[in-house]
């Protein structure tokens, strides 16, 4: 017969060993989705489409390079709201539902919905032009509240320039963009101080969905020199569309994001969308070890390069001049 101190010793290990899984056991399932124990960043992208999906690729893999890890150290939930509103409107909602540490926004509209959403949980946007007219931020260096971002922000100027450069003869540019976008609203307006101290026309276009892109864009073409959208969400979704018009027509057509080149856009003095998703991500890791986020200034890049794609110049004619394709970082054939 064992004696009543071991069976009291027995007892008391098995109640501790029971408690310690008790205490794994609610800690699980206090956050189901929280599997590692460690914190939960949520992801909203507007659309699927390469420069946004550079920015969520670059900024994980810096995340990994800086020893954050999805799935060891760290839950990232990636939700696409294709295009809708009323879906980007709902993973905000879930995001913060379910507490999550960092909300991660990229492109404008995305942004003002998680903005919108929640004051608590930090919100890091990206990819977003203009931050202010927004509504994001009050003050690009002090951000306040629980946001700051990054911009990609792209000179309409520095583009003519280029645009000059390759097609000298533009009078009339023909601006398409999206009027519900603020981030085309602020780029357009640049065009339009551009255009009025060069002695050129600004004809704008507008839409307000990718399925009226066709039909604007011919209605724009036989009216100007060149084509001009910027950043614009809803026309890089469509750009093979717009490019297509604009090349049977032997228009040029200059774009604001790399991608858009490679998609069918003449050129673009622009941003880097790799560098942008790694300077996000490095805002992440400094908001992730405590920082707040309305303390920490909002990124602009400044570095741009050019970006050319050579089978459209031939499709429509262009000869791009030596000097400009010694200075393209990239040329797409």
């Amino acid at each position: 017969m064992l004696k009543s101190k071991t069976i009291a010793g027995y007892l008391t290990a098995i109640f501790l060993v029971i408690g310690i899984l008790s205490g794994c056991t609610s800690k699980t399932d206090e956050n189901p989705n929280n599997n590692y124990g460690q914190k939960k960043i949520g992801i909203i992208q507007l659309v699927e489409h390469p420069s946004l999906n550079t920015i969520r690729e670059s900024f994980i893999n810096q995340l990994e390079e800086k020893g954050i890890k999805d799935g060891e150290n760290i839950a990232i939930d990636y939700q696409n709201a294709q295009g809708d509103q009323t879906n980007i409107k709902t993973i905000s909602n879930k995001f913060v539902n379910n507490k999550y540490d960092l909300i991660v926004a990229i492109a404008t509209p995305t942004a003002q919905s998680a903005v919108g959403a929640t004051d608590e949980i930090p919100v890091l946007f990206s990819a977003c032009t203009d931050p202010l007219s927004a509504g994001l931020v009050s003050d690009m260096e002090k951000p306040g509240r629980n946001v700051t971002g990054t911009s990609d922000a792209v000179s309409a100027e520095k583009i003519m320039e280029l645009a000059l450069r390759i097609t000298p003869d533009i009078k009339k540019i023909g601006a398409l963009y999206n009027s519900s976008e603020a981030n085309s609203i602020s780029v357009i307006n640049n065009l339009k101080q551009y255009a009025q101290e060069n002695g050129m026309e600004v004809i704008e276009a507008t839409v307000t969905n990718t399925s009226e892109v066709q039909q604007v864009t011919q209605s724009l073409v036989g009216k100007v020199d060149a084509l001009f959208s910027p950043i614009d969400n809803t026309i890089a979704t469509a750009l093979p569309v717009v490019s297509q018009v604009a090349n049977k027509a032997k228009v040029p057509f200059y774009v604001g994001a790399d991608s858009m080149v490679k998609d069918g856009g003449l050129a673009t003095y622009g941003i880097n969308y790799s560098v942008l998703g790694k300077e996000t991500a490095d805002m992440a890791v400094q908001i992730l070890n405590g920082e707040n986020p309305g303390d920490i200034p909002v990124k602009i890049m400044t570095d741009m390069d050019i970006y050319v794609n050579q089978k459209t110049a031939s499709e429509i004619g262009v000869e791009i001049p030596s000097d400009v394709l010694e200075e393209a970082v990239e040329i797409f054939e």
